[in-house]
């Protein structure tokens, strides 16, 4: 029982990892500039561990029929996606990424265009990239095993704390800033953010995109105003 945790946990880190470096390298192409992305400090992004666990203790069973195994991989990443985003805002009043500018998407917390590639890397996690790293683990002894997975533990505690505290306090610039216009809020608060600690400018810079609750709400108001006019115009015209 021990030996299977300590290796699940491995394999989160891993995991968290290759999701770390894939944000990464996509931002590197995209601004042409390193981002350390994520919520925490470290090399690893915890949504994509906690994904790729998913699928594998899941959908392993699914293996032989790659149509099911994709669309629930899509699936299960499309829920795990949309809750991350709902519980983060509603515990830090802050909407971390936003697609209500694409299409198919679902209250701006996921969309059709991240969906699919999602369920093709589940599945190349099934098939390839899973199997490869079990091979790699059961070459270990458990005593290193054991070890491994303490120290890495030990790591991502520490690390969640520091993190945490500093996410807490852009939390309480949220709480101060929302007594101005709302237009307002988001430009104040990361004025204030990027003149403290390296940690604080680090969160502004994995998260470019992070809106207000608050703010969120007045671009969907703004929004719905817009087609109200547009409807009111098309009758006027007939």
């Amino acid at each position: 029982m021990i030996e299977k945790i300590a290796t699940y946990f491995i394999l989160f880190m891993m995991y968290s990892f290759m999701g770390w470096l894939m944000e990464v390298m996509l931002t590197l192409i995209k601004e042409h500039k390193f981002v350390n992305r994520g919520f925490l400090i470290g090399p690893y992004c915890p949504i994509y561990g906690y994904g790729c666990l998913l699928i594998i203790i899941l959908l392993g069973k699914y293996a032989n029929d790659f149509i099911v195994l994709f669309l629930m991989t899509i699936t299960i990443c499309s829920i795990l996606e949309y809750l991350t985003s709902y519980f983060m805002e509603k515990l830090f009043n802050a909407r971390w990424w936003d697609y209500s500018n694409r299409k198919f998407n679902l209250n701006g917390r996921i969309c059709l265009e991240t969906m699919i590639p999602f369920g093709l890397l589940g599945s190349i996690v099934v098939y390839v990239v899973n199997p490869f790293y079990m091979k790699i683990l059961s070459y270990i002894p458990l005593t290193v095993l054991y070890i491994i997975s303490i120290i890495l533990l030990t790591i991502y505690l520490v690390d969640n704390i520091i993190s945490f505290n500093v996410i807490n306090s852009f939390k309480k610039e949220i709480k101060k800033a929302e007594k101005d216009r709302t237009e307002e809020i988001t430009k104040k608060i990361r004025n204030i953010i990027s003149k403290k600690s390296l940690l604080h400018k680090r969160l502004i810079n994995a998260f470019p995109h992070i809106k207000t609750s608050k703010e969120v709400l007045y671009d969907l108001q703004a929004k719905i105003n817009e087609r109200i006019a547009k409807w009111k115009t098309k009758d006027s015209n007939k």
